[in-house]
């Protein structure tokens, strides 16, 4: 019997991908959910998920929660800047721990985006090529509820607000993200490369108008200099470190950055993705 486990199983990708590996036929007993926070994870071990608490930061919890895994869903890290020492711990103990496959939860076209935010990306799928661990990477593109989080101040202004211009984004929802890595974690063979994004192809002017439609209220996009968004972000409680990243990132999307035409996402799925309407629709509710 394969035993699987995943990385941030509290956050909402990592607690979405563990239920889809329920759904997708694995018993609850054969996954081990690694959280920081046990409190947090009482849902999970209800369900009949193994729970084992270890950060990412802790070597030693670390090889003790991975014992006995066969296959790994390591979900990237939320601490932009901190995240490649984190993730060598996690391969180290996995190493130790004699996992023998872990999908790491990557970015779009990682080898290649000039994304600052690919930079610790890029350096975590060297890490696992000179791991010997079997791997699979799942480059996940924009999520769809990263606009999400932008609407109700749109909405409030009428304004929504980037760095983008013309350019095109193929954002998909967290859960079909989290589902195709739950896929790829059953079936990838070893060596996969997956580039995952959704199916729509938007502007942010697009956006903007899908934020109208959604809330009968009028949206428009204002396109700002990335120097220019990075400080509106900061004025609106960003810390300047991220709010640069951000401002990064958006400037990368005017540049295709964040578009593909790639089907993986709906091939691991085995459907079609979640409507970006969809997805803000649920935002508003």
């Amino acid at each position: 019997m394969t035993s699987y486990a995943v990385t941030g199983a509290t956050g909402g990708l990592g607690s979405a991908a563990v239920h889809s590996l329920i759904e997708r036929g694995v018993t609850a007993s054969d996954i081990v959910a690694v959280v920081r926070d046990e409190t947090k994870a009482s849902g999970l071990a209800a369900a009949g998920v193994t729970v084992r608490v270890a950060d990412y930061a802790d070597p030693p919890a670390l090889r003790t929660a991975l014992a006995g895994v066969d296959k790994l869903l390591l979900v990237s890290g939320s601490e932009v800047g901190r995240r490649l020492p984190q993730h060598s711990n996690v391969i180290e103990a996995a190493t130790h721990a004699g996992v023998g496959l872990i999908a790491y939860t990557s970015i779009l076209r990682a080898d290649s985006s000039p994304l600052v935010l690919a930079d610790e990306h890029r350096e975590t799928e060297k890490l696992l090529a000179a791991s010997g661990i079997d791997t699979v990477l799942l480059r996940n593109g924009w999520y769809s509820e990263n606009y999400a989080r932008s609407l109700a101040p749109a909405v409030e202004s009428g304004v929504f607000a980037g760095s983008a211009g013309d350019g095109v984004v193929a954002p998909a929802a967290r859960a079909d993200y989290a589902d195709a890595a739950a896929a790829a974690l059953i079936n990838a063979p070893a060596g996969a490369v997956y580039e995952l994004a959704g199916g729509e192809h938007l502007t942010y002017a697009d956006i903007a108008a899908t934020f109208a439609a959604v809330s009968g209220r009028p949206v428009t996009y204002r396109d700002l200099p990335e120097a220019e968004y990075a400080a509106a972000l900061e004025s609106a409680g960003v810390p300047a470190g991220f709010a640069a990243v951000l401002a990064d990132s958006d400037t990368g999307a005017g540049k295709g950055a964040l578009d593909s035409d790639s089907t993986d996402l709906a091939d691991l799925r085995g459907r079609p993705g979640t409507p970006f309407t969809e997805v803000i629709e649920a935002a508003l509710n």
